[in-house]
């Protein structure tokens, strides 16, 4: 056999679909675990720190090619590769359980990436919801903290938006090989996060995003993370599945609040009952995780009312409260349904609110 390295032998091994928890047993059994090319079949089938069916996996695909077309593979799709031997794995990870032994990634992990906070939610988000994700991932990233997702559809995709809105990091985690985008419509946000953070997975190349790959990728997101925010979630929701990582793992909890007759909210409504740190500004989230502390939250721009007419002061009023339906603001302001609706478009056009689906209406 060959003489491969160590890191090239976790790679391989990551390939055969060894898992970690087995991993971390060679890697403590041999003093280089890039022995296992030079030794027997006999000595493999001997090893009983593991599993005899992963003996006789190991033993069943000690092939150099499977190891080299693996390599070709990383090579050809440009993709960095980081074990769990190299100095710069991120000691977050390092300690948790079932640490994954290899990560592969696009974009580069930072100093910044100390300071972040994973961010989870359903993927059949409302618009309340997305306006929620889009502005507190925004508000975190200005202030230096890196966000961290799983690039889904709905509260994921929001909060990655909301952090390079914010001229921040963002880490996406993946359920699949870095070589398949899921969903594909985010292969726009996927190059993005590259150039402003990472896209990393614990999948072999050309893995596809089966669903039982997502509960497992959870347990990275909240392991570099200092705490977990959900943004709505059902009872039976994913997400939750991340919440019980980051509590294993004694990350904070955080939850939005949402309307008790949303489903959508049932999730989060219930952490915050079992005692989740409730969330309405990025102020609870700062005050609650220690390295935080220190980051003193810029003060909300106010709308500069001086060149609004009084009509527009009227719905700028109603909309700064909350996300708001436009038939909301005419019960409100007492105004007719016309009048508000080319008020909305001049404030549109002046670039002070913002059109969420579904006639609903935000400050820019």
């Amino acid at each position: 056999m060959s003489g491969f390295s160590n890191k090239e032998t976790l790679i391989w091994l990551n390939k055969i679909r060894v898992s970690n928890i087995a991993t971390n047993k060679l890697l403590e059994y041999f003093e280089n675990i890039s022995d296992i090319w030079k030794i027997s079949n006999e000595e493999i089938l001997n090893i009983g720190c593991i599993r005899k069916s992963v003996r006789q996996k190991i033993i069943s695909n000690r092939q150099e090619s499977i190891l080299e077309n693996a390599l070709e593979e990383i090579e050809k799709n440009s993709i960095n590769v980081m074990t769990v031997l190299d100095e710069d794995y991120p000691d977050r990870l390092r300690y948790i359980y079932d640490n994954p032994t290899v990560l592969y990634y696009k974009g580069y992990f930072s100093e910044i990436d100390k300071l972040s906070l994973g961010i989870v939610g359903s993927r059949k988000a409302t618009s309340y919801g997305k306006w929620a994700s889009e502005k507190i991932s925004s508000e975190l990233a200005e202030l230096g903290i890196t966000v961290v997702s799983g690039m889904a559809r709905g509260i994921d995709t929001e909060a990655h938006k909301g952090a390079l809105k914010g001229k921040g990091r963002t880490i996406a985690i993946l359920g699949s090989g870095l070589d398949i985008v899921y969903p594909k419509n985010n292969r726009k946000l996927y190059d993005k996060i590259c150039e402003c953070g990472a896209v990393v997975s614990e999948f072999p190349i050309g893995t596809e995003p089966f669903p039982a790959n997502f509960p497992q990728r959870n347990r990275i997101i909240s392991g570099l993370s200092l705490g977990i925010l959900v943004i709505e979630a059902t009872e039976k929701s994913g997400s939750l599945i991340t919440v019980e990582h980051a509590i294993e793992q004694g990350k904070e909890v955080f939850a939005l609040p949402g309307n008790i007759n949303s489903i959508f909210s049932r999730g989060t409504n219930c952490l915050i009952k079992d005692g989740a740190k409730i969330v309405m500004d990025i102020e609870d989230i700062l005050e609650e995780i220690n390295e935080f502390n220190h980051i003193i939250t810029k003060q909300e721009e106010e709308v500069d009312y001086s060149q609004l007419s009084s009509m527009e002061i009227k719905i700028v009023e109603c909309i700064k409260k909350e996300p708001i339906h436009c038939d909301n603001i005419v019960y409100m302001t007492g105004l007719d349904i016309s009048t508000v609706n080319s008020t909305l478009t001049i404030l549109e056009l002046k670039g002070i609110v913002k059109e969420l689906p579904g006639r609903v209406y935000v400050l820019s």
